[in-house]
């Protein structure tokens, strides 16, 4: 397969850039709450919602060499030498990779045209997201599922705003919601963020109250982080490892702190530049790092994605993105089955994403 062809996979979310309905970037963008990080207050249904939280003593050490098997079976014969990825930090007890494979369901309360979590009445969601934890589960009778949401808390806008930065903060009574909903489905939560003009220094630490909690978990998508200027949607965006880093060493501070398992870190990719320098990415062992292929298209072009730009630069987990109506929008293709994803890809995604 030809490189320029794997990168026709790169229109992905594109069209998704939105003002939401009844929210402008400018409303967004003047609302008190949303400069400063979470409070108590803020966070009230929130904190009623953590049936996830757990001390120290609730979880046992890390089992090593359990951890260490279910590397070399997620690897499952890789011949490159590339998996399981050497010289990696064991993680902290309570981690859930790869001891678990993460199912979830991504999108904005706001909108039903950012994905399945907000395109669905709540009760119909999640009972769409229990069948397919129960396909993934039947594909890969080894590997217990923990269902996710995957929540947009930070949304690429085309309004500048007042600020001019193109992004709208969620308010956190969305968060609130999400985490509620979560509970119903005992599932854990992402807060991903897309930073249009602004940058990732800035709006991570405003969902640190969140993040403190054991099941919310992040994601940053290189796709909306526009460096040069540009409005989002015009171009796709960059990260570099630096930027993952300063993420991954904040969630690393948040999880000393406060004593809880590692965090999930989730970085959304399709195509090279979309992650710069990926040597120089820093581990930890209170986080786990996922590069997650996010391109959607037929099944040979995702084949040339996932290899190109997640396998042959390896960091430590691979996640994999499936689109409900994208990945059919050229007939006859269809979007992959649990099977067909398990047959295809090395090393096998541990976290699986439908959009």
């Amino acid at each position: 397969m030809k490189l320029k062809n794997v990168l026709l996979s790169a229109t992905i979310v594109l069209s998704s850039i939105i003002v939401l309905p009844g929210c402008s970037q400018s409303d967004g963008a003047g609302k008190k709450e949303d400069k400063k990080p979470a409070t108590a207050k803020d966070s009230a249904k929130a904190e009623e919602a953590d049936t996830l939280s757990v001390k120290k003593s609730d979880y046992p050490p890390l089992d090593k060499a359990k951890y260490d098997t279910l590397l070399k079976f997620n690897a499952h014969g890789d011949t490159s030498g590339r998996w399981p990825v050497k010289n990696t930090p064991y993680p902290n007890g309570g981690a859930i990779l790869p001891f678990k494979r993460v199912v979830a369901f991504y999108g904005n309360l706001y909108s039903k045209k950012m994905g399945i979590l907000g395109e669905l009445p709540p009760k119909e969601m999640l009972a769409k997201l229990k069948g397919e934890v129960k396909h993934w589960e039947k594909a890969d009778p080894k590997t217990p599922v923990q269902p996710a949401l995957h929540y947009i808390a930070v949304v690429a806008q085309g309004d500048g705003g007042k600020d001019g930065k193109y992004r709208y903060r969620m308010p956190f009574k969305q968060i609130d919601s999400v985490l509620v909903l979560a509970k119903k489905a005992h599932a854990i939560v992402f807060l991903d963020v897309q930073v249009a003009l602004s940058n990732i220094q800035a709006e991570l630490p405003l969902f640190e109250k969140y993040l403190s909690m054991p099941q919310v978990h992040f994601g940053m998508d290189p796709e909306f982080s526009m460096k040069d200027g540009s409005k989002p949607g015009r171009k796709i965006g960059t990260y570099d490892a630096a930027d993952i880093n300063y993420v991954s060493d904040y969630l690393a501070k948040i999880v000393k702190k406060n004593g809880i398992p590692p965090k999930i870190l989730i970085v959304h990719r399709f195509t090279k530049k979309m992650v710069t320098n990926y040597k120089n990415i820093k581990l930890h062992k209170e986080v786990q790092l996922v590069m997650d292929m996010d391109g959607w298209g037929e099944p040979d072009l995702k084949t040339g994605t996932y290899r190109y730009f997640i396998n042959q630069e390896p960091v430590q987990f691979t996640g994999f993105k499936l689109f409900y109506k994208n990945d059919i929008k050229k007939a006859p293709h269809h979007m992959l089955t649990p099977e067909e994803v398990l047959s295809r890809y090395k090393p096998y995604p541990i976290y699986i994403q439908y959009q």
